[in-house]
């Protein structure tokens, strides 16, 4: 049997703690002080609400509808669509294989903050601060892997293997184990956030930090880059196009209303996002910085610019390391839902392409992409993870975007998504003009135009080599990229000529039908509804103190007729049977 969210409360948690993550604690306000602050914010508020919601609910929608991982749904509506949904899935492994060793660094930052004590009130405290997790992780910022750049600090290591057990402790039973731990770790971070706010609004400067934050500034418009980061984060902060969503929607039942949920969930994830800003503007002006100290690279944000700010808090050590803490406690609750999300995703893929169990997938694919892993927290980490996260991100996950637009909005028949959607709902519908007006062309257009905006940018300002980083380096980015979209046909050759394998998908592909033959069924599901020859009819009559209970039923029934019971006649038979 599929697994089911317990609730939709708990759906929709599990949702929200996917799609807020890192990016909305580190990225989000990065960008939001590159590019003018309310400027950023009203950008993003249009990428989310044109482009971000309808993609959501396109997937939630084609998830709830095939009840499969993403190869096998996205086939549902034609066949060469789980070429996609290979795509989608190997791109989202190579993320977390990554996303872990960024969950290590931050889980390293959580054990070493007590060392923010002794930072304070230091002539080179600031310094020593701002140095901290690059000395710690011993990385060299190239990516040799011969010298220092092939070893593996212990306690990075030992980081490494806590985030890994974290992923699949959440994740072991599914959904239900999901449904128990997002109790927590969607609140968690938002309590710590909003402790981290309380203290930067005590820090002064708050008007300004608040002014910076929230006040556009006009002339950002006229830059294009706002509205490609714009796109951009909506794109990436709701975890689409990554083989998630469709599977979190494969777990709902049929009667949820994906248009309420998924305005709570972009609602949520918004204002995450905005109470991440203050915690980072409120602090970074409390301490003397402005929006030029800061950066739009989470990366530098996190590990880097912030130990310097907390080291400022105050003049007392031990409170500095408690924030310090906080802050870091705050960014791995943050990083463990969005890290088992992809995992589930993968899994749920596997599972449903070969009918494995899907806790044995879960447990395969951690064991691969903890060893994977090992690469990113080594001397070259940083470097390695910087480039793999450039092609997943800026051109993989975007084709990914592109292809199922298309696939959905061209190849097959929106309208019926649509209807999906919009099934359940009451007064509050996703409008037509808006949903086919998305999917058609708005979000395919646009996110090819970020690709071709990407591409332009690695050849014209870099001469075709990304971060200044080696031909070699590049090399394997594109690599990267190349087998992420032959996947699918990796995959389909691997199933070919491996009989247990091509044994295990014919017996799976068996549970699943497509979404017209779906579609058939329902219909002749409410047809014979509309049709049943008996009709039951129980009244409830009370006479003399006693209830009375009458059931009619009709009996004698032909193939061209179906006489239905007459409601008066029946009223009329048990009144009199009542004063007999």
């Amino acid at each position: 049997m599929r697994d089911k969210w317990p609730s939709r409360f708990t759906f929709i948690l599990a949702s929200i703690g996917s799609a807020v993550g890192l990016g909305n604690a580190w990225r989000f306000p990065g960008l939001a002080a590159k590019h003018g602050g309310g400027a950023f914010l009203f950008a993003y508020i249009i990428a989310m609400v044109v482009i971000g919601m309808p993609l959501l609910m396109m997937e939630l929608s084609i998830g709830r509808k095939m009840k499969a991982g993403s190869p096998v749904a996205l086939k549902g509506l034609r066949k060469g669509g789980e070429y996609i949904g290979w795509a989608a899935t190997a791109n989202a492994f190579v993320i977390v294989t990554y996303y872990a060793a960024v969950f290590a660094w931050v889980i390293l930052m959580a054990l070493l903050s007590f060392k923010f004590a002794s930072m304070t009130g230091t002539s080179t405290g600031i310094e020593q601060a701002e140095n901290l997790w690059a000395n710690s992780i011993n990385t060299t910022w190239g990516t040799s892997l011969f010298g220092q750049g092939s070893q593996i600090p212990l306690l990075l290591l030992i980081s490494l293997a806590i985030a890994w057990f974290a992923i699949y402790y959440c994740i072991k039973d599914g959904a239900s184990s999901v449904s128990k731990v997002v109790k927590y770790t969607v609140f968690i971070p938002v309590i710590l956030l909003v402790i981290l706010a309380l203290r930067g609004f005590t820090m002064g400067n708050t008007g300004a930090a608040m002014k910076a934050l929230f006040v556009p500034k006009f002339e950002a418009f006229k830059e294009p880059t706002i509205w490609v980061d714009a796109i951009g984060q909506a794109f990436y902060s709701l975890s689409i196009m990554m083989a998630i969503m469709i599977a979190y929607g494969s777990f709902l039942d049929d009667k949820s209303n994906i248009v309420e949920d998924v305005m709570i969930i972009a609602i949520s994830d918004f204002l995450t996002s905005v109470l991440s800003g203050i915690v980072l503007f409120t602090t970074m002006y409390g301490c003397g910085m402005t929006v030029d100290d800061m950066s739009a690279s989470g990366i530098s944000t996190a590990f880097l610019i912030y130990p310097m700010a907390i080291v400022q808090l105050t003049d007392v050590g031990w409170i500095n390391a408690v924030f310090g803490f906080i802050f870091y406690m705050m960014l791995i609750t943050l990083t463990i839902d969005s890290a088992f999300s992809i995992v589930e995703g993968i899994s749920a893929s596997i599972s449903d392409k070969y009918g494995i169990s899907k806790k044995k997938t879960t447990v395969g694919i951690i064991l691969v992409a903890a060893v994977i892993s090992l690469i990113y927290v080594t001397g070259s980490g940083v470097a390695w993870l910087d480039i793999v996260d450039n092609w997943t991100n800026q051109y993989n996950l975007l084709i990914v975007g592109v292809l199922e637009c298309v696939l959905v909005g061209w190849f097959f028949k929106p309208k019926k998504v649509l209807k999906e959607i919009n099934k359940n709902t009451n007064k509050l519908k996703m409008p037509a003009f808006w949903f086919y007006a998305a999917v058609m062309v708005i979000a395919p257009l646009a996110l090819l135009g970020l690709t071709v905006w990407n591409i332009y940018i690695l050849i014209a300002q870099n001469d075709g080599l990304y971060g200044g980083y080696p031909l070699y380096a590049n090399i394997v980015g594109w690599i990267i990229t190349f087998l992420a979209f032959m996947s699918g046909f990796i995959v389909k050759l691997i199933t070919k000529f491996n009989p247990r394998l091509r044994a295990l998908a014919w017996h799976a592909e068996q549970k699943f039908k497509t979404w017209e033959q779906l579609d058939e069924e329902e219909a002749e599901a409410k047809a014979q509804q509309a049709d049943t020859p008996v009709e039951i009819v129980e009244e409830s009559v009370k006479a003399d103190g006693v209830l009375l209970d009458t059931a009619v039923m009709q009996d004698a029934v032909t193939e061209q007729e179906v006489v239905k019971p007459k409601t008066r006649n029946t009223k009329k038979a048990v009144s009199e049977k009542a004063d007999k």
